[in-house]
């Protein structure tokens, strides 16, 4: 396994195990002690993880780290969901796209549509599009930029009636938590737009792999009863998809395949 593979696995590893010893990792990656404290002290130094006693743990900020880093993470999940949630569109439907990781894997899907009016606040995403040299639409929401997600913000009155002035069949949107309470949650605490976004759309599409369930973010986007699908993967709890389905959300829950 290459390094940066390693290193991406062990950043899946640690999201979905918590805090872990050096052994632990030794054991599951079958490779030397050396080699591992090696790759975690590269990950500490990028600011993914934090160095404990004998081992490590995921950073809990890592919701706010750069889009870049984010995307290696359960990667494989992320683009068994994107693939899915692209036969959701439609030519000529009007859509917005955050700028979270997730969906940004379906972009790269989307070049055998032609007649798309997308709005977007995600650089990445705009960047790509324009790279397609098709004939869509697109709206890039403005604001201030933010480095860390490339993406662009503004506060919640302007944010707001940047959406208000459109209307859009259909919202792909990801998380940093889902919980049957607290709802659909971000680290980003410049989440105004996001929940803008879940205003100003006819259909709301959450793209969120299993490990986003049951955690809780500070930042409220919408609740639950704002959804209208979630596109996950076959790892999801069924206590939660049973309280899903019962609040009438379509659960659509995807293979994850090596799609590296």
């Amino acid at each position: 396994m290459k390094v940066r593979q390693r290193q991406t696995a062990i950043l899946e590893y640690l999201q979905n195990h918590g805090q872990v010893s050096i052994d632990e990792l030794v054991e599951h990656f079958k490779t030397t002690g050396t080699t591992i404290r090696k790759d975690l002290t590269q990950l500490s130094q990028s600011g993914l993880v934090l160095r404990t006693y004998g081992g490590a743990m995921l950073n809990r900020e890592i919701g706010d780290r750069a889009i870049d880093h984010k995307t290696y993470i359960n990667i494989g999940s992320k683009k068994s969901i994107a693939y899915e949630a692209v036969k959701l569109i439609q030519e000529g439907d009007s859509i917005i796209f955050d700028s979270g990781s997730t969906v940004a894997q379906m972009i790269p899907i989307l070049t055998s549509f032609n007649n798309l009016t997308i709005m977007t606040n995600s650089l990445h995403i705009v960047n790509e599009l324009v790279a397609h040299n098709n004939d869509h639409t697109i709206i890039l929401s403005g604001g201030t930029f933010r480095r860390k997600s490339a993406s662009f913000h503004s506060n919640s009155a302007s944010t707001a009636a940047i959406f208000e002035s459109y209307t859009f069949d259909k919202l792909f949107m990801g998380a940093d938590g889902i919980d049957l309470v607290g709802g659909v949650t971000t680290f980003n605490e410049s989440y105004h737009g996001s929940v803008a976004m879940s205003k100003a759309a006819a259909k709301l599409i959450l793209l969120a792999d299993s490990t986003k369930f049951g955690r809780r973010s500070p930042n409220v986007v919408c609740d639950l009863n704002a959804v209208d699908t979630i596109i996950t993967d076959k790892k999801l709890d069924d206590k939660y998809y049973e309280a899903l389905i019962q609040r009438g959300i379509k659960v659509i829950k995807v293979e994850v395949i090596d799609k590296e």
